[in-house]
């Protein structure tokens, strides 16, 4: 007689796991190196894998300059730009490869008017006033080099650690390597300033080879933050909680025989988080619990402000709720980028962060919060010295400007440098790798240590090449 019981193995692996009463499994397990799969477990977001040291930072703000912004308008001074405005680049200077492919293009001047600040003495423009009252607290690492020459390949490295698609989110190793402190929310948020795509899309925040569960969760850029979070109408909890029940057992049924493929424990585990998110989020996310003068200090009040000012606020919450990474998105879908008319395109861009990132740094201070939470500020590469067309600048990853605050983070500090032009990297230079394994290192991870085995090949965030910079953070 048929049996209708059995699920016929799709696979050879689905017949080693199924083989002999699942004793195929083990061996299978052994050859691929996933306790996990030879457990019968699944693994978990929640708690620390790994530890590599005294945790200086317990949460990141990423804050995520889409398109690459100029650092030689905004954070890295160099006066011979104007001295050679419309000269050729001289011929001391090895002549770049560029993305748009032009060659003998003049420099390109700075409009800025520039200003040292703080104790430290730090250089900022007048792009960034309200940013440059905290120069003290600032690391600006004026050194950072990139592979990705254009966009798709520097956001990717710039998330992921290659240019290439496919690999797990730095956000998605962060949740990895130390979890999350609240199970009711999301471990890594990611919020964009506009319903645009950004380049190469959910990759930037996705989880590669590993496990979905530690895939980043987008929040709406618009309206309520999180989508369809409340019940429909005449859904009591007690129905919503009798209807997720049944979705769980019917998933679980269903990933049974199939323990490969996680992106279905992803999604039981989503049913559940949203579940705990319908009873604790919407505090979270609700700026109305606010004061006025919160609001006002982050521009909410302001049009060019408000957008990105409401973003950090948020962030401001959520880490202070215990989610482990945020990463905030100005000019979603390459808005910082400048080939023309840059003065236009960054006086915009400059105006709509610059209070609400100061607003950010003051705010978390003053509830104690900048020691444990990490703000980083950058793009996935810089702009050259030199002009492309209608006063704007090509891409440029052989130099840039980056900068950390909080965190451990020693401020008031300038690393690194580029040549009098801001061309190339020069003294201290640090490839995305090693800024990589410097979030971690302040994070309290050896990034060493902190691996994911795949296809039985030890994977680390930083492709074995990274080195954590560890002047950056104050002294032990």
């Amino acid at each position: 007689m048929p049996c209708h019981n059995i699920t016929l193995p799709g696979s050879r692996r689905d017949f080693l796991r199924t083989a002999g009463c699942g004793f195929g499994a083990v061996a299978l397990a052994a050859l691929l190196r996933q306790p996990a799969l030879a457990a019968g477990g699944s693994v978990t977001p929640a708690g620390a894998k790994v530890a590599g040291g005294a945790r200086k930072a317990k949460n990141v703000i990423f804050l995520f300059m889409e398109g690459g912004p100029s650092h030689l308008d905004t954070f890295d001074h160099k006066p011979l730009l104007n001295q050679l405005a419309g000269q050729p680049l001289p011929p001391s200077f090895k002549e770049p490869i560029l993305a748009m492919g032009e060659k003998n293009n003049p420099i390109l001047g700075s409009k800025r008017t520039w200003q040292q600040h703080g104790q430290s003495g730090l250089w900022v423009s007048d792009w960034f006033p309200h940013v440059a009252t905290h120069a003290d607290d600032l690391a600006v690492i004026k050194s950072c080099v990139s592979d990705g020459i254009n966009h798709a390949g520097g956001v990717c490295q710039m998330n992921t650690g290659s240019v290439f698609g496919g690999r797990p989110s730095l956000g998605a190793w962060v949740s990895y390597g130390i979890g999350t402190e609240n199970k009711n929310l999301p471990g890594f948020v990611v919020i964009k300033d506009s319903e645009k795509e950004v380049i190469n899309g959910a990759r930037n925040w996705g989880t590669g080879f590993m496990p979905a569960v530690y895939q980043g969760v987008e929040f709406s850029a618009s309206g309520v933050p999180i989508r369809n979070l409340e019940n429909p109408k005449g859904t009591g909890v007690e129905r919503q909680r009798d209807k997720l029940d049944l979705l769980t057992e019917l998933n679980r049924r269903h990933a049974a025989p199939r323990t490969d493929n996680t992106e279905l424990e992803a999604r039981i585990r989503s049913y559940e988080l949203a579940y705990r998110m319908q009873a604790e989020a919407p505090g979270v996310v609700d700026l109305a619990r606010e004061t006025a003068a919160t609001k006002q200090l982050y521009g909410l009040d302001e049009k060019e402000t408000a957008v990105f000012g409401r973003n950090c606020l948020l962030a401001r919450r959520l880490v202070e709720s215990g989610v482990r990474f945020v990463q905030l998105y100005s000019g979603a879908g390459s808005g910082w980028d400048s080939h023309t008319e840059l003065e236009a395109n960054h006086s915009r861009l400059c105006r709509s962060v610059d209070k609400p990132i100061a607003a950010l740094l003051t705010d978390l201070k003053a509830r104690g919060l900048l020691d444990e939470t990490l703000v980083i500020w950058g793009g996935e590469f810089g702009r050259t010295p030199m002009t492309e067309q209608k006063g704007g600048r090509d891409h440029n990853p052989t130099g840039f400007t980056m900068w950390m605050a909080g965190g451990g983070v020693r401020g008031g500090q300038a690393i690194g440098a580029t040549d009098d032009l801001g061309l190339y990297a020069v003294q201290d230079k640090l490839h995305v790798h090693d800024l990589h394994a410097t979030i971690l290192h302040l994070l309290g991870v050896d990034h060493t240590k902190l691996i994911y085995s795949h296809q039985g090949r030890p994977e680390r965030i930083d492709l074995n090449e990274g080195h954590a910079y560890t002047k950056l953070a104050t002294p032990a």
